[in-house]
């Protein structure tokens, strides 16, 4: 068991090969947030970074970790804190380009 996280939660980690921010969904990894799995307590917090560290031994991402969250009004994930709500948004030396143009 992992030390206790600020919950809801979801995990972020960055995809090895291109090396985008993504987000731990129900079945796969996501390139946004709305669709991340959320961790309401912390067994279920624990069973998601073990599911982000079996991706990690395979290489193909690194630097899993919880991230405390809230539920918006559409039902999705918003991160809380300022830096999570950063990698959301993708690189921000050049927003003409990657997934943060389309925001």
């Amino acid at each position: 068991m992992s030390k206790a996280q600020p919950l809801p939660a979801i995990v972020i980690a960055n995809d090895l090969l291109s090396g985008d921010v993504i987000f731990l969904g129900h079945d796969k990894w996501e390139l946004t947030h709305h669709h991340a799995a959320v961790a309401s307590d912390q067994s279920a917090a624990d069973a998601l970074l073990a599911r982000a560290k079996v991706d990690v031994v395979a290489n193909r991402i690194v630097d899993p970790y919880l991230a405390q969250v809230q539920i918006g009004g559409d039902g999705a994930p918003v991160p809380v804190h300022y830096r999570e709500r950063m990698r959301t948004r993708g690189p921000t030396i050049r927003p003409d380009l990657g997934k943060q143009a389309g925001l």
